[in-house]
Formats: C-alpha cells, sequence, structure tokens
C-alpha cells in the first residue's frame, strides 16, 4: 500500500509481477553483466572506432554526443515500454536489436571508405545509444526490484549492481581498445553482438500484470516522476550535485580519446586502459562504500567520496604525461562510484514502488543530460584548450558537491548507519 502522501503520485497503470524462476545471480546479476559487457564496449569503443575511421577529434565530439543525444529522448519511452511490457520482453527486444545494427556495421565497415564510412559510424553511434537505454532501463529496474526485496540491505544489493557495472567498464573499454588495435572495427563489433545475444537470453524474467486501465503516457510518466523528485528533497539535491558532476565526467570521457592520441602519445588501446584502471579504482570504492555506510551512514562516505572527484578532477587539466592522466581519471572515478553506491541506495529507500519506474527514468535523463553537452563541447573547442575547458567544468562540479552535501547533511536518511 502506497503511503498517503504519495497518493496523487499513483500512476494509472498496473504493477509488476515478478516470475520468481531463477535467485538473484540467475535472474539478475548474470543478465545484468552481459547487458553492462555490451553497454560498456558500446559507450568507449564506439568513439574510438570513429576517431580510428576519420582521424578528426571534431568528429569524435559529434559521434559522442551523436551517442548521448538519443539515449536522453530513448529514456522516458523506455520506461513507460519497460512498465508496460516488463523487463524481460524490454530487455530482449533491445538486445537482439542492438546485435543486428553492430552486425550490419561490422559487415558494411570493410567494404566502403570516405563519407560511406563515416556516415556508417556515426548512424552506429546513434542507434545504439537508443537501444542500449532500453536495455538499461530494464536491466534497471530488475535490479530495483531485487534492492526492495532486500529491504534495509539495499545498499548492498546496489553495490553488487554497481560492482557488475564497473566490472564490465574494467573490462570493456580495454577490450574494445585491444580489439580495435589487433582485429580492427570487425572484433570489436563482433564482440559487442555477442554480449547483446547472450543479455537476450539470460534476460530476468518479469511480466506486468495489466488491469483495464490504459498505460501512462510518457509525458505523464515524466510529471509523476519530476513530482516525486520535488517532494523528495534529499533525493533532489544529490541530483544536482551529480548533474554538475557528470559535466565533468562527460567532457573528460569524450575528450578522452583526442587528449591520450594525440597530445600525450598513446594507442587506441591505452585510451581503453585509462578506463579499465578507473572501474579497478572504483570497485575497490564499491568494496570499501558497502562496508563504511553500514558503520558510519551515508552522508560521511558520500561527503568523502564527492571531495575525492572534485580535487582529481582540479587536478586532471594539469596532467601532462600519460600516467599521470591514467591516475587521476581513476580517482575520478572512484569518487563519482562512491557517490551512486549513496544515490542509488537513497533513491531505493526514499521513492515508492508505485512510482519507482517514472522517477528512475526521469533521474537518469537528468544525470546523463551532460553528456552530449559534453561531446558538443569537445566537437567546438581546439584540442589545445580542452585543458582549460575541463578546468572549469571542474570548478562547477567541486562547487555543486559542496552545496549539495551541504543540504544533505541533517538528512536522517543520509545521517545514521544503516541496518547491520
Amino acid at each position: 500500500m502506497m503511503p498517503p502522501k504519495h497518493a496523487a503520485l499513483r500512476p494509472p497503470t498496473g504493477r509488476h509481477v515478478r516470475v520468481p524462476a531463477f535467485g538473484p545471480v540467475r535472474g539478475v546479476y548474470v543478465p545484468r553483466t552481459a547487458d553492462a559487457g555490451a553497454f560498456a564496449m558500446s559507450t568507449y569503443g564506439i568513439p574510438l572506432l570513429v576517431l580510428a575511421v576519420t582521424d578528426s577529434g571534431t568528429l569524435t565530439g559529434i559521434a559522442f554526443m551523436l551517442e548521448w543525444v538519443p539515449r536522453l529522448g530513448a529514456f522516458a519511452l523506455a520506461g513507460a515500454a519497460v512498465d508496460r511490457f516488463g523487463s524481460t520482453r524490454i530487455l530482449r527486444i533491445a538486445s537482439v536489436l542492438r546485435a543486428l545494427v553492430v552486425l550490419a556495421a561490422a559487415a558494411v565497415l570493410p567494404t566502403v571508405g570516405g563519407t560511406a564510412a563515416i556516415a556508417t559510424v556515426m548512424l552506429l553511434a546513434a542507434l545504439t545509444g537508443v537501444l542500449t537505454e532500453f536495455s538499461y532501463i530494464a536491466a534497471e529496474t530488475a535490479g530495483g526490484a531485487a534492492s526492495r526485496d532486500a529491504g534495509g540491505h539495499a545498499h548492498r544489493v546496489q553495490a553488487v549492481l554497481l560492482g557488475i557495472d564497473q566490472g564490465a567498464t574494467l573490462a570493456g573499454p580495454a577490450l574494445a581498445g585491444v580489439l580495435l588495435q589487433y582485429t580492427g572495427a570487425t572484433g570489436m563489433l563482433l564482440t559487442i553482438a555477442a554480449c547483446s545475444l547472450l543479455g537476450a537470453a539470460l534476460a530476468p524474467r518479469q511480466r506486468p500484470a495489466w488491469p483495464q486501465d490504459a498505460p501512462v503516457p510518457v509525458a505523464q510518466g515524466l510529471q509523476i516522476g519530476w513530482r516525486t523528485l520535488r517532494s523528495l528533497p534529499a533525493l533532489g539535491w544529490l541530483c544536482v550535485g551529480l548533474v554538475l558532476s557528470n559535466t565533468a565526467i562527460g567532457l573528460v570521457q569524450a575528450a578522452g580519446p583526442v587528449l591520450v592520441i594525440q597530445q600525450l602519445g598513446g594507442t587506441s588501446s591505452q585510451v581503453g586502459l585509462v578506463w579499465s584502471a578507473a572501474a579497478v579504482a572504483s570497485l575497490a570504492m564499491v568494496a570499501l562504500a558497502r562496508f563504511a555506510i553500514d558503520r558510519a551512514g551515508l552522508w560521511p562516505v558520500g561527503a568523502t567520496a564527492a571531495a575525492l572527484a572534485s580535487l582529481a578532477c582540479l587536478a586532471l587539466a594539469a596532467a601532462d604525461t600519460y600516467t599521470t592522466f591514467l591516475v587521476l581519471v581513476a580517482l575520478l572515478m572512484a569518487g563519482e562510484a562512491g557517490m551512486t553506491v549513496v544515490l542509488r541506495t537513497l533513491r531505493t529507500h526514499l521513492v515508492p514502488a508505485e512510482v519507482f519506474g517514472s522517477t528512475l527514468s526521469l533521474i537518469i535523463l537528468l544525470l546523463l543530460a551532460p553528456f552530449p553537452l559534453a561531446g558538443a563541447l569537445v566537437a567546438l573547442t581546439p584540442p589545445d584548450l580542452l585543458g582549460h575547458a575541463i578546468t572549469a567544468c571542474a570548478v562547477l562540479q567541486a562547487a555543486g558537491l559542496a552545496v549539495s552535501f551541504a543540504k544533505l547533511r541533517t538528512h536522517p536518511a543520509t545521517r545514521r548507519p544503516l541496518p547491520a
């Protein structure tokens, strides 16, 4: 039963019925791993592919923007689709379509060149961006259900899910870079297709039970999510800080291939190694945060992670060697991982289950909105000025996180240790 104060937020839809055919490992964690692998290789590998095909930092930034703009437009539609058809069907359809898209690109790229090759990789970036978000929303919804089932241990489930994401980020970029360097585009794209098909085959079993009511329109779903977020100031302030933080992180991600290859003299495999090292640091932070939250509560852990991310990003613009760049990116992403555990835990505890899908879609939409802007900024900024752009975004990140965690300091949900 939904609390009375949230009665106005109830969507006129049915409810999800989870079919308990498998436990959380087979039913949630394994399919999430397959989808996260395809997600990571697409997100980090396709900009590398664009740079390899075009040898242009501007086009790489545009491709990054094209990869993220359709994702933002897909979130609300993806949330409504998952609410209507269930996680299983949406994850399977999106994963199979993503596999077909990358297989088509793998067949076309060896036979074309010039403008046709550029058009192919740009279209690949846009289509995989949309389909990846459909599969992500479906997998995240299944993870949210598992977290609610865990009750006071929700942060532990979220730590496992975030660990899976970071593990994919550990393997995905490095594997994409190595495959691109030694097997060309075909090997990398075939691997993304294999991960997508595996995710489709192992999709968690969930179906919606619909009454006679009509499904929630996309716009109404966003309105429900917005009203829910406004009614939860703690979650809202954390989202504000993370939006500004993601602006800086998105810029680092979009500019990474240009900075490493064209300014620091690295290779595509070294670009992948940067994000793999960042994933190792993030995994360590996730493991540490899981136990630290048990003992100290959400706020001390989140504030420490925010300070680490801010300091690392402020120093990043001055990095003049590949090793320094790698270490600072790793520290930045470790701080981001700690804050993400806090966000996911607060989201699970505070958002009513009846409006979780709509609120989740809105939160992800807000947090990822900076990424296409970062791609546009890289496309418009001369390579020798990218360091100054990173510094400006780092200052905004530090200010935003400081205000956000100051607002969160006295909230009961962020101060007390969670149940053992």
